[in-house]
């Protein structure tokens, strides 16, 4: 059984957070995406927008939805951190805690650029 702490609550949210995102949205895990999501992008009004269109059928689309999906992809990165913490404590515990440290990195970098427009 984990004794959940809030500071405990707080790293997994964070670390859940940031590793959804770097499975989702992340350049460098792109190659995880390929197989099963064509990621289009094109300009709207000189911005690139990133469309994602998932490919196949089957197990191959339901991957796909999986991997494009935020809210999806997110409850697995959280019990796949779960899972480590709970059968590798001191593994799971710096995973946790570098993961957590980039989440809180990259929730800043958005509040200075969304305060500098």
């Amino acid at each position: 059984m984990i004794s959940m702490t809030w500071l405990l609550l707080v790293l997994l949210t964070l670390a859940s957070f940031r590793l959804t995102r770097l499975v989702v949205h992340d350049k460098i895990t792109s190659f995880i995406r390929r197989p099963f999501i064509d990621e289009i992008t094109i300009e709207e009004e000189g911005i690139p927008v990133t469309y994602t269109k998932i490919k196949g059928k089957g197990i191959q689309y339901f991957i796909g939805e999986l991997l494009s999906c935020t809210w999806c992809s997110g409850i697995w990165c959280t019990a796949l951190l779960l899972l480590i913490y709970v059968l590798f404590p001191g593994v799971g515990e710096v995973i946790i805690i570098l993961l957590s440290i980039a989440g809180a990195a990259g929730v800043i970098e958005a509040l200075v650029n969304r305060l500098s427009l």
